[in-house]
């Protein structure tokens, strides 16, 4: 074995290692094996050694030092994990919030797409001539005195009889445009030419011929256009009173109608939808009998539509669902009728009865309702051209009769 060297600094193989100084130990130009790193750092020059001594890689990356890098955020975690509870950001209450709105949103609209379906679409168009189309829209409503819905125990409660078919109780046209929402009344009773059966009753125009007659008829005796066609039965009356906790209406006198169940006391009153009903359909205690029934059926209208329209119908889930349902029940419209137009007519329902629109009767002479028909002809007249913001009290009055 060979003699180790006593003096390995002298050594061909480690005189690079050692400087010329025996007292200590140096690293030769004070390099570092591995570069400094960080701004301003001293670069000194690779280590020099003989052929085949140890060199460090080019390629290794710099070290870092503690002070070159800042501290990680998050508790001393390193940037990129999850730090201080971020693996639970789906439960922030704002992302909460965001989804129950979302959530809120798509139930307000699928709930009236499902009840659509449950609707009855009849034809209501007449064939012929018919008015130009005109600007606005304006409906005709019509309360029918259809059972259909009904079980033995309502209709011997709401008084309503076992009668089959529909019956014209209520007949009302209102217009929307650009000036108040008209709502007008015309009497079952009034006298007018009905197309193939002479001058009789409004109301028989829809026992004789249904939607399309009755239509044919009231455009024919008004020029008015009629765009969109809805009808109601006794069932999705009641059920809709019912479905918005009840409605307050005001009789000036005491009503005791042994025909329609009522016995109500006078003055302001809430009401459920049999009382509703009865209230709408009494005309035998009044002087002016079916004049102040039109007039029942307004407000009563007009209450429930208010009702509807509260913020509490769209916050309380199972308000909503129970209107959407009960005022789809017993519906049946035009089939050229959509969703929105649907929507509007019940939006401006409440706003013909409120200050900003106009709710009268069809101006008449007299009590036995034969119309007035120079006023007639001018409150019509608005309604065609859709100028309803130049209708006064001496074309538009509540019984129909001359502004006293």
């Amino acid at each position: 074995m060979p003699q180790r060297d006593p003096n390995p600094r002298d050594g061909a193989d480690y005189g690079w290692l050692y400087g010329p100084d025996d007292d200590a130990t140096q690293v030769v130009g004070g390099a570092s094996p591995y570069p400094p790193s960080g701004p301003g750092a001293y670069s000194a020059p690779p280590p020099q050694g003989p052929p085949g001594a140890y060199q460090p890689p080019s390629d290794l990356p710099p070290m870092q030092y503690p002070d070159d890098a800042p501290p990680a955020r998050g508790g001393g975690r390193s940037a990129g994990t999850r730090g201080g509870g971020g693996g639970r950001r789906w439960l922030r209450p704002g992302r909460i919030i965001t989804l129950l709105l979302v959530a809120w949103l798509i139930f307000l609209i699928a709930v009236p797409f499902w009840a659509w379906g449950k609707i009855e679409k009849v034809d209501a168009s007449p064939g012929g001539e018919r008015p130009a189309d005109q600007p606005g829209t304006t409906y005709l409503l019509v309360g029918s005195d259809s059972r259909e819905g009904l079980t033995k125990e309502q209709r011997k409660e709401l008084r309503t009889g076992d009668a089959e078919g529909r019956r014209t109780d209520t007949i009302m046209m209102m217009h929307v445009g650009s000036g108040p929402t008209t709502l007008v009344s015309i009497p079952r009773d009034s006298i007018v030419p009905i197309p193939g059966h002479g001058r009789t009753k409004i109301n028989a125009a829809y026992a004789y011929g249904g939607p399309k007659l009755l239509v044919q008829t009231l455009e024919n005796t008004t020029g008015v256009r009629i765009d969109d066609y809805i009808e109601i039965g006794f069932g999705g009356f009641v059920n809709m009173v019912d479905a918005v906790g009840g409605v307050e209406i005001c009789p000036k006198t005491r009503i005791k109608d042994k025909d329609a169940g009522l016995n109500l006391k006078k003055g302001c009153q809430e009401v459920d939808g049999a009382a509703a009903l009865g209230y709408a359909r009494s005309r035998h205690t009044y002087a002016t009998q079916d004049l102040q029934r039109v007039q029942s059926q307004r407000e009563v209208l007009g209450a429930i539509a208010g009702e509807v329209k509260t913020p509490s119908t769209f916050l309380n889930p199972f308000r909503y669902a129970g209107v959407v349902n009960a005022a789809t029940g017993s519906l049946r419209i035009g089939d050229n009728v959509g969703p929105l137009s649907l929507g509007r007519f019940a939006w401006n329902l409440s706003g013909a009865m409120g200050g900003s629109g106009h709710n009268c009767t069809v101006p008449i002479a007299d009590a036995s309702v034969r119309w007035d028909k120079e006023r007639a002809l001018e409150l019509f007249e608005y309604i065609k051209t859709d100028e309803t913001d130049k209708i006064t009290k001496a074309v538009c009055t509540k019984d129909g009769l001359p502004a006293r």
